[in-house]
């Protein structure tokens, strides 16, 4: 094939899109900190899975149309510093086709050496020896190798031999990978999606591999999750749990999470061993396989919300006769408060923190769950304020709000990212925010203020490893501040009790310790009279978080 137009374009971002979706597992094993929330593989899937949703139905055959699309959809979907990355690749490949219908192997090559130089203005400070290296690389090795009648075939290979080849030098370049054992995940995963969209060229669009969704996980299966303009299957179900010798042992927040992963509308009811779900989905089959894990149903009901809206709309069937969610409500047009807070929150006690301190609008989130830029263009729109101000919480998650705020289409609104990069930063950020203060004058204040909390958390590990002279055993609890691994022990009181000495020093005032849902309350008075005793002079505040996978959350100002 010598050259490319938007229809076959369009199935090489398909075809890209689902091999990662069928591999991205194992770039999520390829992360460095033996931690229970790599995620960088899930991040690029479900970036990439959005990108693929906004052309599946184009028919135009005019490629720049197809690239901007494509690109769109990314933007829209890009989740952790990786999908944002993803993004900004394609967004640059989409404008080094502006004003092309089709292109050869020269276009090819200038539209990712576009990629390149857009994905790299976009990464303030950028970093060597991860995904920016591998696509910079590749794309240079293309340039210099692309001659007059070649393939696109061809081209293809070219690039993808030297992605990998730059892939396997990723260690020398970035020393942490080297001493850990992993080449870069983010640069693995690129790899995965020009193999798919090379496969696409030969005419064999690679299918996504259903199994992979499997997991319970609760975010794997987002990409099957409803949009706002699809209706799908209202789906009812009463089941009773158990017996415990045949069905798994049910656990109520993360079959609530896993279900909302499926579909919106959520409601669980668990009376005993009675559980009570109503779910919006589009593949109700998948929910009920899940559910059945659990228990036996005893009633089922499963409405056609799609075709009910049809009916509605060509008059059918009356508003009387169809599922009350499809009527819709008249729009209340409110008038703007002046200031907004949001904030990424893991867990129903951070939530209620925010709450208390002013945060109007919570966006799900956090290790594991990185919300999307779109989720944060949602969260704006609600927060429905002439100022917003956006607490992240999380390094991975900064990047995708400040693309939100850049994709704001509301003139009237100003919206900013305070980069707090852990869920106590953005609580110090949020009690320093003065309603009284110019935006600018509350963005330099709180932005400030982030440099004088010092923060930590406990988690445990997930392999044997060897960090920066500390050794870590696979399911020991580990200690982490400022992103260095401090302690590792098979005692999580311990590990706890380490962390805390380390965080608290002459100058500290207060200790905020958030706890997670697996820590029992004798663990939190063990640890409430540890602090109160060797620290009398340091205001204790130690409450139930909620969160998971982080059994603490401390931060000391």
């Amino acid at each position: 094939m010598k050259i490319l137009n938007g229809q076959k374009l369009k199935e090489m971002f398909i075809s890209g899109s689902n091999h990662l979706y069928n591999n991205y597992p194992e770039i999520d094993a390829l992360n460095v900190f033996p931690v229970p929330d790599g995620d960088t593989g899930m991040n690029m899937n479900l970036t990439m899975t959005s990108g693929a949703k906004e052309i599946q139905n184009r028919v135009d055959t005019n490629i720049y149309e197809i690239a901007k699309s494509f690109s769109r959809g990314l933007l829209m979907g890009a989740r952790g510093n990786s999908g944002v990355i993803t993004s900004q690749i394609f967004r640059g490949f989409a404008q080094g086709l502006e004003g092309k219908k089709e292109i050869d192997v020269f276009g090819l090559s200038f539209a990712f050496e576009k990629g390149v130089e857009v994905a790299y203005k976009a990464v303030v400070r950028p970093v060597e020896g991860t995904i920016l290296t591998v696509v910079r690389e590749s794309s240079e090795y293309l340039k210099e190798h692309v001659k007059e009648g070649m393939s696109i075939e061809k081209a293809m290979d070219i690039l993808i031999n030297a992605a990998k080849e730059s892939l396997k030098r990723t260690p020398e370049l970035l020393p942490i990978l080297k001493e850990v054992g992993v080449i870069d995940s983010g640069g693995a995963g690129l790899i995965k999606i020009f193999e798919g969209m090379r496969a696409a060229v030969d005419g064999e669009v690679i299918a996504r591999n259903e199994a992979t969704s499997t997991s319970e996980n609760p975010i794997i299966a987002a990409g099957a999750k409803l949009e706002e303009e699809e209706f799908g299957y209202c789906t009812e179900f009463i089941m009773s749990l158990g017996p415990d010798s045949v069905k798994k042992p049910f656990n109520e927040k993360r079959f609530t999470m896993v279900l909302g992963s499926h579909g919106n509308s959520l409601v669980v009811v668990h009376d005993e061993d009675i559980v009570k779900v109503h779910v919006h989905t589009l593949n109700p089959g998948n929910a009920l396989n899940y559910a059945q894990q659990f228990g036996e149903f005893i009633k089922i009901k499963i409405e056609n919300m799609t075709e009910q809206h049809h009916a509605l709309a060509t008059g059918a069937l009356k508003e009387d006769e169809v599922h009350e969610d499809l009527i819709p409500e008249p729009e209340e047009t409110k008038e703007k408060v002046e200031n907004a807070l949001i904030a990424v929150s893991s867990g129903e006690g951070i939530d209620e923190l925010f709450k208390e301190i002013g945060v109007s609008v919570i966006v799900k989130g956090g290790q594991t769950m990185n919300p999307s830029a779109e989720d944060f263009i949602k969260a704006i729109k609600e927060a429905n304020a002439r100022n917003v101000f956006i607490f992240p919480n999380n390094s991975n998650i900064v990047m995708a709000a400040s693309q939100a705020c850049e994709m704001v289409e509301d003139k009237e609104v100003n919206a900013f990212v305070v980069p707090t990069k852990t869920i106590p930063q953005g609580i110090g950020a949020a009690t320093n925010f003065d309603e009284e203060a110019k935006p600018e004058e509350n963005l330099k204040a709180m932005k400030s203020g982030l440099k004088e909390i010092k923060s930590g958390e406990v988690t445990f590990a997930i392999r044997d490893t060897e960090i920066n002279g500390v050794k870590i055993k696979k399911d020991h609890y580990i200690a982490i501040h400022d992103k260095e691994i401090i302690t590792d022990n098979e005692d999580r009181f311990t590990v706890v009790k380490t962390l805390v000495d380390e965080l608290i020093d002459e100058d500290s005032s207060l200790l905020l310790v958030l706890v997670g849902e697996d820590v029992t309350d004798q663990e939190m008075d063990e640890l409430n009279d540890y602090c109160s005793t060797k620290y009398p002079l340091v205001e204790l505040d130690l409450r139930k978080g909620g969160q998971a996978v982080y059994s603490y959350l401390l931060g000391v100002e």
